[in-house]
């Protein structure tokens, strides 16, 4: 069998150019956006009572991309900011974002199940639509929490487990829940790998953050039954109907226990 890990690497250095043109961080746009995912307006909105603030904090982004959210995190007031990602080429795309803003970001190669960083280093965490790239929940809570410190913040996203079980464009069932979670999607005809998920269930999601050491505090799905809200949204397997019936996103707050 072949390793998701190293298929999903060498796609993304492939697809990086064209997957931040997606997202903006190529445009001409100043300054291009870098948005913090703790704000009013993030996913779920703010939840203050965990984390007041970032103003001070030591926070690592697992599996950055662009680095958009280690840089916005930065500018939002952050002591020290660090991104991590396997992928030389979207690294490739951070560093240059991080200069554009002047902000103090770092910016570190390696995997999310391996990071590359000292025990207890970091108040706060964030990975933003990355563990369903990652096989081994475990090993990626483990490391989460190894390098918190007590009573740190871990906040994590991903697609919605049963948002993935629908056709976009027929809105109709095509897998069980219940099945394997791993499948596969073909990023374009321009790139020979496929990209490798695995559709993990909430329950799954949150039985191994809590053998990994956090007590889960918030679960959220947050959307819109108006389909208009989703007009801006740029993915192609986004279907505005469909996310206004079926919740697209899952968004989790963690504590260290």
């Amino acid at each position: 069998m072949r390793d998701p890990p190293a298929d999903n690497r060498r796609l993304w250095n492939e697809w990086s150019d064209g997957f931040q043109a997606l997202w903006y961080a190529d445009t001409d746009e100043d300054p291009p956006p870098a948005p913090c995912p703790f704000t009013e307006d993030a996913p779920g909105g703010a939840q203050p009572n965990l984390l007041p603030t970032v103003e001070g904090v030591d926070f690592v982004e697992l599996g950055c991309g662009g680095g958009q959210a280690t840089v916005g995190t930065a500018a939002a007031g952050a002591d020290r900011a660090v991104g991590v990602d396997f992928s030389g080429g979207q690294l490739r795309h951070a560093r240059p974002l991080r200069d554009h803003y002047g902000l103090d970001a770092e910016f570190v190669q390696g995997d999310v199940t391996e990071v590359p960083l000292a025990d207890g280093s970091f108040d706060v965490a964030f990975s933003g639509w990355v563990l369903q790239m990652v096989r081994d929940l475990d090993a990626y809570f483990a490391e989460a929490r190894r390098v918190l410190r007590d009573e740190g913040v871990l906040v994590f996203d991903l697609p919605h487990p049963f948002y993935e079980l629908f056709d976009p464009e027929t809105a109709t069932l095509e897998r069980s829940y219940h099945g394997n979670p791993r499948r596969t999607i073909s990023i374009s005809e321009t790139h020979e790998s496929d990209l490798a998920v695995f559709d993990h269930t909430v329950g799954g999601l949150h039985n191994a953050a809590v053998r990994g050491g956090f007590d889960i505090r918030r679960v959220l799905e947050p959307g819109s039954d108006d389909p208009e809200d989703y007009d801006d949204d740029p993915l192609p397997s986004n279907q505005p109907d469909l996310m206004a019936t079926v919740p697209r996103s899952l968004r989790l707050w963690a504590v260290v226990r």
